[in-house]
This record gives C-alpha cells, sequence and structure tokens, in this order.
C-alpha cells in the first residue's frame, strides 16, 4: 500500500480530468478530483458554458429559418413563430443540471473520492484544497499524491481597454437578461463566429468586429472567405480590420467607438478574443513546473511535466483545445500511470487528421490540412472543388449554398484535406474522418459509391481538379 493519501490527485472536473479520475479509478487505483462545485459544476467547458450550450442555442436560431423555408413545401403558418429567450435559458440550465449529475454519479461510482473546493500544489506529492466550513468559513484539507493531474482547461481573454468592465464572454453570453437586441461580437475565430451566427438567427441585430483581414485564422482560405459571406448574407454586419478603442454605457446602451472613428451602438458586447490556460492560484511557479509564454503547462508526449508526479491534459497545456483531444489525452496518462486496458497496448495520442466543426450558419466541417498547408508539407497537391445549392433549398427559397472542398497529395493520391460549408458539415465530416485516419487515398473515394440524394456524396464524386 502506498504511503500517499491517493495514487493519483485529479486538478479539475472537466472532460480530461473526470475520463482520467474515472479510468484511472477502474484500473483500481485510489484516486481523488477536486472541483469547485459552487460555479458551473462537473463538466468543465464544454458541458457548462461551451459546447453543449451553444449547440443547443444553435439549434434554436436555425428554427427560424426552418419556420420561413417551411412554406416552400407547403406548410402555412398562422402568424410569425415567437421566440421566448426565457424558455430557452430555463431549459438549457435544466439540461446541464442533469448533466453535471450524470458526471457526478460517474465519478462516485467509479469509487473517486470528490472534493468540492480550489486545490493548490504545494509540493511534487502535496496539495491543499480550499473549501467552505459547515459555517460558511474558508477552511482547508491537505492531501498528499503518489502522481497529480492538471486539468483546469482555460478561460476566456479580455484585453485591457477603457470600459473593459462593461462587456461579456462566452461564460456569461448564455444567461443574458434581458435578450440583447443589439449584440456586438468582438473577434474572428469560431467562438465569436458561432456566437454572432446564433444570435443573429435568433433574431439580434448583431455586428462583428475583427482586426484582422478574415475571420477564422487557421482554417483553408476558401472556407473562410466562403463562410463569411454566407454569414453575412444571412444578415451578421461583418466589418474587418476593425477593433475597439473604448466602450461606454450612455441612456441609450453601450456605446462603442471602433478604430477609424465609426460607432456601434449595442445592448451587449461580447469579447470572443481568445482563451487563456486556467493556471492563476494553481502554485505552479513555486513546485517549479515550466510553463510557456502564455502560461500553459508544458509537457512531453506523455503528457508529463518537467516535475516527474505531476502531469498536465487538454486546454490547460495550449495544444488543441477540443474535447475529445483532451479525453484522448487523459487515457495516454491513465495508461502510463496504471497500464493499459487488459489486452490492449498502451495508447498514444496522434494530432494529424483531427476532425472539427463549427457552428455557424451554415455549419463548417473540417478534416487534415488546408489548401495552403497541404502545399507547404507536400508540395504538388491536386484540389477538388464543389459549390452548390442543396436540394432542400430549390424549395425552401433560401439562398445559401454549400462548399466542399478535397486536398490530395499529388505523389501518394492520399487524401489530406477535406473541408465543407453547409448544413450538418460536422455529421458529414466525421465518417470521412476515418478514411483519412486509415490513409485512404483519391482513388478509394472514386470507388466508394455514394448516397443519392444527400450532400455526402459529392466528396465521393468529385472527378474534375480545380486548374491551378
Amino acid at each position: 500500500m502506498s504511503s500517499f493519501d491517493f495514487d493519483l490527485f485529479v486538478i479539475g472536473g472537466g472532460s480530461g480530468g473526470v475520463r482520467a479520475a474515472r479510468m484511472a479509478a477502474g484500473r483500481g487505483a485510489r484516486v481523488a478530483l477536486a472541483e469547485t462545485l459552487g460555479t458551473d459544476g462537473l463538466g468543465g467547458t464544454c458541458v457548462n458554458v461551451g459546447c453543449i450550450p451553444k449547440k443547443l442555442y444553435s439549434y434554436a436560431a436555425h428554427y427560424h429559418d426552418a419556420f420561413n423555408e417551411s412554406r416552400g413545401f407547403g406548410w402555412e403558418l398562422d402568424g410569425a413563430p415567437t421566440f421566448n429567450w426565457s424558455t430557452l435559458k430555463a431549459n438549457r440550465a435544466k439540461e446541464i443540471g442533469r448533466l453535471n449529475g450524470v458526471y457526478a454519479n460517474l465519478l462516485r461510482g467509479s469509487g473517486v473520492t470528490v472534493l468540492n473546493g480550489f486545490a493548490r500544489i504545494d509540493g511534487p506529492h502535496a496539495l491543499t484544497v480550499a473549501t467552505l466550513n459547515a459555517d460558511g468559513t474558508p477552511g482547508h484539507q491537505s492531501f498528499t499524491a503518489a502522481n497529480i493531474l492538471i486539468a483546469t482547461g482555460g478561460t476566456p481573454f479580455v484585453p485591457h481597454f477603457t470600459g473593459r468592465e462593461h462587456v461579456i464572454t462566452s461564460n456569461e453570453v448564455f444567461d443574458l437578461e434581458p435578450f440583447p437586441q443589439r449584440l456586438l461580437v468582438v473577434g474572428g475565430g469560431y467562438i465569436a463566429c458561432e456566437f454572432a451566427s446564433i444570435f443573429n438567427g435568433l433574431g439580434a441585430k448583431v455586428t462583428q468586429l475583427y482586426r484582422g483581414e478574415q475571420v477564422l485564422r487557421g482554417f483553408d482560405d476558401e472556407i473562410r472567405h466562403f463562410v463569411a459571406g454566407e454569414m453575412v448574407k444571412t444578415g451578421v454586419d461583418l466589418r474587418l480590420n476593425a477593433d475597439v478603442v473604448d466602450v461606454r454605457k450612455t441612456d441609450e446602451g453601450l456605446h462603442v467607438e471602433c478604430e477609424g472613428g465609426n460607432t456601434v451602438m449595442a445592448d451587449a458586447v461580447l469579447y470572443a478574443t481568445g482563451r487563456k490556460p486556467n493556471v492563476q492560484g494553481l502554485g505552479l511557479e513555486a513546485v517549479g513546473v515550466a510553463q510557456g509564454a502564455q502560461g500553459e503547462v508544458m509537457v512531453d508526449e506523455h503528457y508529463r511535466t518537467n516535475v516527474p508526479s505531476i502531469w498536465a491534459v487538454g486546454d490547460v497545456t495550449n495544444r488543441v483545445q477540443l474535447t475529445p483531444v483532451a479525453l484522448g489525452e487523459a487515457m495516454v496518462v491513465v495508461d502510463q500511470l496504471f497500464g493499459p486496458a487488459p489486452g490492449k497496448t498502451p495508447r498514444s495520442m496522434g494530432y494529424e487528421f483531427i476532425p472539427t466543426a463549427v457552428f455557424t450558419h451554415p455549419s463548417i466541417g473540417t478534416v487534415g490540412y488546408s489548401e495552403a498547408q497541404a502545399r507547404e508539407k507536400f508540395g504538388a497537391v491536386t484540389v477538388f472543388r464543389s459549390e452548390f445549392k442543396a436540394l432542400r433549398h430549390t424549395l425552401s427559397g433560401s439562398s445559401e449554398r454549400t462548399l466542399m472542398k478535397l486536398i490530395v497529395d499529388t505523389a501518394s493520391d492520399r487524401v489530406v484535406g477535406l473541408h465543407m460549408v453547409g448544413a450538418e458539415a460536422g455529421e458529414i465530416v466525421q465518417g470521412f474522418a476515418v478514411a483519412m485516419k486509415a490513409g485512404a487515398t483519391k482513388a478509394v473515394f472514386d470507388s466508394t459509391i455514394g448516397i443519392h440524394p444527400t450532400a455526402a456524396e459529392e466528396f465521393v464524386t468529385m472527378r474534375e481538379p480545380v486548374k491551378s
């Protein structure tokens, strides 16, 4: 029996932390997990203020178009449908509460000791958890652990400027009161674009400012320009090469002065200008855990820090900030510490061909390399492209268009990039990601029979490459 209180102590109850704790306990380890449950609850950013509520709100926003489009298919609506913001918020909160309970039951059912408090690392094997006593006064508990896993995720970053106190982040946007009739979104990443699309669909007048030349930096350039154009068509007032000087509160709303002297009036200003690792107060400096320029925890290929007993996974390492990536990284740590599951080999994580989706309207699905990245890595590439109006919109009256794109390494014929803008792009791209991870060539795509009539079949029927 180890002389430590626990074999593994996990700091953070998000996706990566919960997965590591559950799986380690399932291997017979003595595991504790600390999370401040009085704020959001178990599940981390994804469950509480990220992927799940965002997708639910995206569904809600799509109904606006669905009601309008239904008329082209013979549906007659008596009067205009009305949207109740309070109902959406209440139903979302109820579902998130249910998920919090599911996470708690999974942990406790696995034998994990769940601690409600903020954990600080005091040494390579020592921690203090700040708690509240029964009378509400501050208290603390001290523990020792053979290994410590940092899984504290990230938090929204808002730059310093005059009026910063008047803006909100994605943490607060789900519970705005009242519903913002005029919303200003600042940022050009996927979070900014998603919320611009969502609130535009829910009926707000949305203005989006981005200081760069085009939104969604890092995505395929053609995809970026295409989805930006589609967002503008739906009503988003997208202003590029624009930034905020200051925000002032007035009787008419928030007065936002932009560079160049332009102004915007808004009921709420949402800053979605990136996220930073959530490391404040963890005690990393005192213990000597190496950190990067943004505070991210530096780890090796097995997610061990320079302090051998301390590990880190997920957004706190500032690698690929996606929930499934944190889950995969957590399993690598568990296998390293407690051995793989019976009959399995120790897992590793590969960061090539990670599929992802952006829930703009229309949505983006992507896996592999952008065209520019592929040319840089492989040299000669062959590009296949298809743009069309989806079958549904031949009757719906919508002008929305779909774009699909394949990037092929010319020398090997392997498909190294697959990108889509259109309805259910994430659902479509997930399956193709399996094929690409397995090394599928364009010849394999060409020999695959499509499902007709679907948008997805376009990926296996593209025959003519784009001329360079």
